[in-house]
């Protein structure tokens, strides 16, 4: 028969919530590092490198 879990005290779970947070907002200003690099083309990325037609 299923038997409910402990309950997890409010510092562990803040504590995981911190830290996914943190993981997540480290993520997005990566993210948005490259993108600005790739719009003004000094993107060191070689997928992400903008060929010029001339």
């Amino acid at each position: 028969m299923a038997v409910p879990k402990k309950r997890v005290s409010k510092s562990k779970r803040d504590m995981r919530k911190t830290t996914w947070k943190n993981k997540a907002s480290k993520e997005a200003k990566k993210a948005l590092s490259l993108a600005k690099s790739v719009s003004t083309g000094k993107s060191k990325s070689k997928g992400f490198q903008i060929k010029s037609s001339n």
